[in-house]
């Protein structure tokens, strides 16, 4: 085996875990992939002779890709206040199987990637870097022109801004969908007093309908107002289809074969704590939602 070949394998060997990263940074899907393949071109004409932890450096090389991505994004974006959905990762449910549970351990929701769209890109990266893939400070800072304690501070104020936007979700994947489904049952019904039971009081609605629409996404607070939403469109619920979405329960809403909207839920203690709806048919489009919409195929 030649160098090259040793060095495609390897980086194969580490790809699952460079698009995790990349994903988590960028929010999108298509370009955590477009960040891995530019980091594969960038890697595949480097020495890497004097490389002593590959999986390490490749790590950085993505996340210096992921961070240039993203301070060039905010400048291109016309309203920096403007909160965007991320691209949902979506599969079949596979119903209250244990194993699946391990889903959760490793999957970032969609309230969580929220969070992280309102940090600035240094922010993201230490945070990212270090709390998800535990990236020494030390390796951080050159990346983002910082010491390792200006990098550990930005990692510390992130933290303290996720924790207090994006709450946990429950662990039991069961208990979770038996939450959503209350919440579906009584959205359906037109039910405002069952909702709001079943809704936190501090409970989250945010809806990304894309660029056609005059705002891109609406976001409403509290219990009640997100119950009065809910029932608006509660009639669209018996075309919903139970999904997991970033590993948590979600629905797909599906009519004449074509997807409406894909719903992620994070249920925290027991109650609904944020709503993130994607309705832009654009981006819906462009999920791969096979077994989900009708047409024939497996798992997401």
């Amino acid at each position: 085996m030649d160098e090259r070949d040793w060095l495609t394998d390897r980086f194969e060997e580490h790809r699952p875990r460079l698009r995790g990263v990349a994903y988590r940074m960028l929010g999108s899907a298509s370009e955590a992939d477009d960040a891995v393949q530019d980091a594969w071109l960038r890697v595949s004409r480097a020495d890497t002779s004097g490389v002593d932890n590959l999986g390490a450096w490749l790590t950085t090389v993505v996340g210096r890709i992921c961070l240039n991505m993203l301070r060039a994004r905010r400048q291109r974006r016309e309203d920096p206040l403007d909160v965007r959905l991320p691209d949902p990762v979506v599969e079949p449910e596979p119903g209250a199987d244990p194993e699946r549970q391990a889903v959760l351990a490793d999957s970032v929701g969609l309230a969580l990637l929220v969070v992280l769209e309102t940090l600035t890109p240094a922010e993201r990266l230490a945070f990212v870097l270090h709390d998800m893939f535990a990236v020494p400070f030390d390796e951080i800072a050159p990346m983002i022109d910082r010491t390792p304690t200006a990098a550990r501070q930005l990692a510390s104020r992130a933290r303290r801004r996720v924790r207090g936007q994006a709450p946990a979700p429950d662990a039991d994947l069961a208990r979770q969908r038996a939450v959503v489904d209350a919440f579906l049952a009584a959205a359906r019904d037109g039910d405002i007093e069952a909702l709001v039971v079943v809704l936190d009081p501090d409970a989250v609605l945010r809806s990304d309908g894309g660029a056609t629409r005059a705002r891109h996404t609406v976001v409403l607070t509290g219990a009640r107002t997100v119950a009065g939403q809910a029932v608006t469109f509660g009639r669209l619920f018996p075309y919903a289809r139970p999904a997991l979405v970033n590993g948590a329960a979600g629905v797909v809403v599906v009519a004449d074969g074509r997807p409406l909207s894909v719903m992620g839920f994070t249920v925290s203690g027991g109650r609904v704590a944020a709503i993130d709806v994607l309705t832009d048919p654009e981006r819906l489009r462009r999920l791969d939602l096979a077994g989900l919409d009708g047409r024939p195929g497996g798992a997401c």
